[in-house]
């Protein structure tokens, strides 16, 4: 039986390249992960996944125990079986989602057990106590949230109870934190459930990803230190629960876990996280909390205080970051692998990633295929990639297909976006190889 490893073959200065092995198969590093949140990269097949040269799959333990159940996937083989991509997989706690849920109800469009969407605003309350706007804030990648929802997130203080909030007596609260864990009503039926740290890796361990993460508290931004000091010293005691009950008696040894750390835009509370986080005896390490609402800055100034403090020799996952822009930064900081949704995300709003010859930093690397002008180009939807859309298909017919609201538009830029993602990250393991890993980057960034 294979067990999980890592490895790093080469550094050029901070800048890794790895090799992470799991039951399921190697993952080289650095690596960008798909997320696939509901057991399915949206759009995209299995049989996709394996000629775009995905190497490690993201699965959400929220929605997945929702819908299909924990117990269904297990009874299935595994989440890596059930979705007939039979390659590594890594699955988060489900904790961001719980923390979500206030923003999600407002989006739903039919009543749910007893409560109402078109009631939502009056109890969906950051802990600030300023009600959410979804039509004001931005949206947060799919990858954290499961739904398009607003980039902060409502949570309730262990003083406060399903009952807290001003409203009529049929709207009820989406969730409770408490010290043991986190009360909350699903987005789909309105139906209670309960995620404790034990719970939430009972969970992930049916699911049987290769990796999983432990339970933590990631707080909204922005936060006051207080609120995210609080929510630290709770990660730090979920990790310690989620530690032993991935090496209990129920323990799967196929699977590794990962610590979180957690502590906003805070120095002093970042480091801290990091450095009892690393004290742990978890198989690797993941960043929490750099992709909730706050500024390009502020992730790298995180990356930057926690970086020195983590073990060389364990990995690094950086949660739900994946621009172009953003990929360089944080592989240059140390970062060996990352997801985000934002490829499949961008597809389905027509968006196509383009390279550095028509990209940039000001355009995002991207180019909207539904505008007028590309109705007749003959271009691919970048001329230096060789992906399948890319070799068969013309900007003019995609144009089309998505002015058209053809489903196989949605399939083919999603496929041309992930190979995209995936063969620059490959590019750049190359270059970090080679010691070449500044020059790519100006190619790209300059």
């Amino acid at each position: 039986m294979t067990k999980f490893g890592f490895k790093v073959l080469h550094q050029d200065e901070n800048a890794r390249a790895g090799r992470l092995t799991t039951p399921h198969g190697v993952v080289n590093t650095p690596c960008f992960t798909p997320v696939g949140t509901q057991a399915t990269v949206k759009a995209l097949t299995a049989r996709d996944l394996k000629e775009i040269g995905v190497e490690l799959l993201f699965g959400n333990t929220y929605h997945l125990h929702l819908r299909p159940g924990g117990e269904v996937v297990k009874k299935m083989g595994g989440l890596s079986k059930f979705m007939s991509w039979n390659g590594p997989t890594i699955t988060d706690s489900g904790g961001f989602q719980v923390f979500s849920l206030a923003k999600t109800l407002g989006r739903l469009k039919g009543p749910v057990s007893g409560f109402s969407p078109a009631s939502a605003p009056s109890f969906a309350k950051a802990s600030v106590g300023k009600p959410f706007s979804s039509a004001a804030m931005p949206l947060v990648a799919e990858r954290q949230s499961g739904v398009e929802s607003p980039s902060t997130r409502a949570t309730l203080s262990d003083n406060e109870n399903f009952e807290s909030f001003p409203r009529s007596n049929s709207e009820k609260s989406l969730v409770k934190i408490t010290e043991n864990g986190v009360k909350f009503r699903s987005h789909l039926d309105g139906s209670l459930h309960y995620f404790t740290p034990e719970e939430s890796i009972k969970i992930q361990q049916k699911l049987g990803a290769d990796l999983i993460l432990c339970f933590d508290d990631c707080p909204p931004y922005p936060s006051d230190y207080t609120h995210v000091k609080n929510a630290v010293e709770r990660t730090h005691r979920w990790a310690l629960r989620s530690l032993k009950a991935a090496q209990g008696k129920h323990n799967n040894s196929r699977q590794a876990i990962y610590g979180v750390i957690q502590g906003g835009i805070y120095k002093d509370l970042r480091k801290e996280s990091a450095k009892f986080i690393s004290g742990l005896d978890f198989d690797g390490i993941a960043i929490g909390g750099v992709a909730v609402g706050e500024g390009k800055k502020e992730m790298l100034d995180v990356l930057n205080w926690v970086g020195p403090l983590l073990p060389k020799e364990k990995p690094r996952h950086l949660l739900g970051v994946g621009e172009v822009d953003d990929i360089f930064e944080i592989i240059e900081r140390g970062i060996d692998t990352f997801d985000c949704v934002i490829p499949t995300r961008l597809g389905r709003t027509g968006f196509a990633f383009v390279s550095s010859s028509e990209g940039n930093i000001k355009n995002r690397f991207r180019i909207d295929i539904g505008k007028t002008k590309w109705q007749t180009s003959k271009l691919p939807l970048d001329k230096n990639c060789d992906c399948y859309t890319c070799k068969n298909y013309t900007r003019a017919y995609i144009n089309h297909l998505f002015r058209s609201k053809e489903l196989l538009a949605y399939h083919l830029l999603s496929y041309h976006n992930t190979y995209f993602i995936i063969n620059l990250t490959k590019k750049i393991r190359e270059a970090i190889l080679e010691d070449k890993f500044q020059s790519l980057k100006k190619d790209w960034l300059v």
